[in-house]
């Protein structure tokens, strides 16, 4: 065995380091949760503009954006600063969001029009990519190791659904306690929002170390890019992020559609449904971790994926009528919600690994920034429903009254099945999975043997 191999193993990181680290997950996510269910909803119905060119809209920025995220992985991976590689980009997020936030939760006015729509929609994902690239490759960094990288994205899972749970109780509860409309709401959103992004962001970067991988220079251009896509690793990856980010998606832009007009229940009761699917990915969470200890993480996926895909379909075939028989489906179905999140981020650090030990460059960031594309693509596709409902003839109204059979037949089929067979077959593409918790050992060791690094 040689020095290298014996060399002390990098430090297992703090609670409170994790912590510190997450904390920028409870904005970015509060993003994450407007961007697909709150917003598009609202500018559909207070702001007025169609929903077919809300989704238009929504569909043509995340294209512009997909095409943005390889950009700004190439400039992090090229990136060298006193404050690391990725944290001076989390830095420059915080003005591009809170500005973003101003102008699409508190500024706009009924009669905006669809141009209002593009342009500070597009500001906004251009900072929530660098603001959500520079953590996912700054959480690569903080621990090496197989089992802690499941750990430190744990961290960062349940602080994304702390923030989604917050966000979804905030308007509410202003609505109840004020009685204002639901504009009042999305408002007092975007004030907490732009109040949290400078205060959480400042901890991450003062208490929240980033090490640099020793003897990583920085990756090529376009052909870099394009032999990500010839690793079986990196495609099996890709395909079932895409396919978990679509499903999700799907729910969210239908959600509040969906128990209104199918169920019967008003938006207050939507919002606990999904409060409580939420929490229970929170609940969830360390059990999927767990399982991803004993089993590998592509395998804890798998088995989550197939569950998830169950629960989800017969929670939302349950008839309405039943407040607590539907929160309870619907809490028993999110126990699963967390697992592709975190463990697919986990998997592509550690593909990333693999990349390095391959090439001798380090490519993390532009991974991550295909990862984050896959998902916006699945963001993309999530919001046809909304084309297809138009071409329908549905109604964004309240009640079921103003819409035909069809309309609402179509916004059922959409809302239950198209999500579980989506979830069900990311379980069949990481079939055959190949880095393996031996396989990602092995890479460890000989990076570590290669850079004169401990392991």
């Amino acid at each position: 065995m040689t020095d290298v191999q014996t060399a002390v193993a990098p430090p297992r990181r703090s609670n409170a380091v994790l912590a510190a680290f997450s904390l920028p997950c409870l904005p970015l996510a509060a993003f994450g949760v407007a961007l697909p269910v709150f917003l598009p909803e609202f500018y559909a119905t207070y702001v007025g503009i169609s929903i077919g060119m809300v989704g238009a809209v929504f569909m043509a920025v995340r294209l512009i954006d997909i095409v943005f995220d390889p950009f700004v992985g190439w400039a992090m991976d090229r990136t060298h600063n006193r404050l690391g590689r990725y944290r001076p980009w989390m830095a420059l997020a915080a003005p591009i969001l809170m500005l973003a936030a101003l102008m699409m939760f508190v500024t706009v006015r009924q009669g905006a029009g669809a141009p209002y729509l593009f342009l500070w929609l597009l500001v906004l994902y251009l900072g929530f990519s660098i603001g959500t690239l520079s953590q996912l490759g700054w959480a690569a960094s903080l621990a090496p190791q197989y089992d802690q990288r499941s750990r430190v994205y744990a961290w960062w899972q349940v602080f994304n659904i702390l923030g989604v749970v917050g966000i979804l109780v905030l308007p509410t509860a202003v609505e109840a306690m004020t009685g204002g409309g639901h504009e009042v709401g999305i408002r007092v959103m975007g004030w907490t929002i732009i109040a949290l992004l400078p205060v959480t962001v400042g901890i991450a970067l003062l208490f929240a170390p980033e090490p640099v991988n020793p003897g990583a220079a920085p990756h090529g251009g376009l052909k870099a890019y394009l032999d990500l896509f010839r690793r079986k690793t990196v495609r099996k990856l890709l395909i079932a992020d895409l396919l978990l980010g679509v499903a999700p998606g799907i729910t969210g832009a239908l959600l509040f559609f969906f128990f209104d007009q199918i169920k019967g229940y008003g938006r207050g009761e939507a919002s606990v449904f999904m409060l409580l699917y939420f929490i229970a990915g929170l609940v969830g969470a360390p059990v999927w971790a767990s399982l991803a200890k004993r089993v590998g993480k592509d395998k804890a996926l798998a088995i989550a994926s197939l569950i998830f895909a169950g629960l989800y379909v017969v929670a939302t075939l349950l008839p309405g009528g039943s407040f607590w028989l539907t929160a309870g489906a619907m809490f028993i179905a999110g126990l699963p919600y967390a697992a592709g999140l975190f463990l697919l981020r986990a998997m592509m650090a550690d593909a990333g690994d693999e990349v390095r030990l391959d090439t001798g460059v380090e490519r993390t960031g532009l991974m991550f920034s295909i990862l984050s594309a896959t998902t916006k693509v699945g963001h993309v596709i999530a919001l046809i429903p909304y084309v297809i409902l138009q071409g329908v003839g549905f109604q964004a109204v309240p009640g079921p009254e103003g819409n035909s059979e069809q309309s609402l037949m179509v916004l059922n089929l959409l809302f239950v099945f198209a999500p579980g067979l989506l979830i069900a077959a990311a379980a069949w593409v990481l079939k055959g999975y190949p880095l393996t918790p031996e396989r990602h050992e092995a890479i460890r060791a000989a990076l570590a043997e290669r850079d004169g690094a401990p392991a």
